[in-house]
């Protein structure tokens, strides 16, 4: 229970500094289609995660 706690708590927050950092070290080291790629990917999962971790009032 308090480790899913944190896990939602932290998902915002981990996606928020994730995907700033990432996507300008694709494009400074790659190029801009990895870097595109890499946005369109760490958004989805980012996505994904903050549905799969949402806390709804009312549903258990």
């Amino acid at each position: 229970m308090v480790l899913k706690r944190v896990l939602v708590a932290s998902t915002p927050l981990l996606g928020a500094i994730a995907f700033p950092v990432i996507v300008p070290l694709l494009m400074v080291r790659l190029n801009i289609t990895a870097s595109v790629l890499g946005a369109v990917v760490i958004a989805t999962l980012w996505f994904v995660a903050m549905l799969r971790t949402a806390e709804m009032p009312g549903h258990h």
